[in-house]
């Protein structure tokens, strides 16, 4: 039975407890560190685990834990992933894994020095949904990708802790939180880095960006990706793609079902074994408990065996932020 470590038990945190609480016998959740006893007080009492302070309380008083599982805000995370890898723990990162070039390279450098695992959580790769368009490109089944279409929607996130995610200097803005999801997915369905791109955003009164658009080049196929996070409050979170291939188009949004739509036959519905995780409500936009379960299970699996090919590693975790910074860097900076 592998031992976890959270640290971070809010927003995404939550999420993350009830995902490993899912796992059953497979993992214990040891020990979870939060600022705020109250977000945890629940899954300590369902779990046994010991509860902290902070991060660092946690790291210095628990020496036998396998994985440490990050969920802070963006600022914090290269300062637990390289200490935890220091003390021997493997770690899972929420994503975005880190703000800068200089963060990246540390955390690389980390790992290569301990040996550590290491997973990234863009979770978007486990995303039934996401994974059946995935399938259809490398198995060839609808002919070659000619294009997509990804976005990305949402209402501000001014729920946050200390309203980090409004913090451009600690959330990186929304060009590298949110829009950062469809960024790694493009680069994960077409296997590399884009041939080019170019980039547009638009900015609030103080000059941040809020609102991102992107065209992305890989040969013949072109994607864009939309993303926002200053819809009114009352704008539901939405997050769709469309993919032409040659032989079929197919498409989803979070609100309706994935569909294909052949060049030749009827549209249909294709089948998905989905899985669900039940859990309390997190109060942010997740509309799939399933996907984080299903993320963290490949990570315990590979931590516990080593035998699967590695979904999100570090090294594209890293490569997802720098070509989204690149994104931020090409529209003109994060503000102006």
């Amino acid at each position: 039975m592998l031992k976890i470590g959270l640290i971070g038990c809010g927003g995404m945190g939550s999420v993350h407890a009830n995902s490993w609480i899912a796992l059953g016998d497979k993992v214990q959740l040891a020990a979870i560190a939060d600022p705020q006893p109250e977000k945890a007080k629940e899954f300590c009492e369902k779990t046994g685990a010991k509860l902290y302070p902070d991060g660092e309380a946690l790291l210095a008083n628990e020496q036998q834990l396998d994985i440490i599982d990050v969920c802070v805000p963006t600022f914090l995370h290269t300062r637990y992933a390289v200490a935890a890898m220091e003390k021997g723990m493997n770690v899972f990162c929420e994503k975005p894994l880190c703000l800068n070039r200089e963060e990246a390279e540390l955390l690389l450098e980390t790992k290569e020095k301990t040996g550590m695992k290491f997973q990234v959580g863009q979770v978007i790769r486990f995303w039934d949904e996401y994974c059946y368009v995935k399938h259809a490109a490398e198995s060839g089944e609808f002919g070659k990708v000619l294009s997509g279409v990804f976005t990305r929607l949402s209402p501000n996130p001014k729920w946050s802790w200390e309203n980090w995610f409004n913090d451009y200097t600690r959330s990186g803005t929304m060009a590298l939180d949110l829009h950062v999801h469809d960024v790694d997915f493009i680069r994960y369905l077409m296997g590399r880095e884009p041939d080019g791109f170019h980039t547009d955003c638009t900015r609030d009164a103080d000059g941040v960006i809020q609102q991102i658009f992107t065209c992305f080049q890989y040969g013949d196929a072109v994607f864009t990706a939309e993303g926002c996070w200053d819809y009114p409050d009352c704008f539901p979170f939405s997050m769709a793609f469309r993919v032409k291939f040659e032989k079929a188009t197919v498409t989803y949004k979070s609100d309706e079902k994935l569909m294909v739509y052949p060049v030749a036959g009827e549209a249909y519905e294709p089948e998905l074994d989905k899985m669900k995780a039940e859990g309390k409500e997190s109060g942010i936009n997740v509309s799939n408990q399933g996907a984080y379960t299903n993320e963290l299970r490949f990570f315990a699996d590979f931590v516990s065996t080593g035998a699967k090919q590695e979904i999100a590693p570090l090294s594209e975790g890293v490569k997802s932020v720098l070509l989204a910074l690149k994104e931020i860097d090409a529209a003109g900076g994060a503000k102006i």
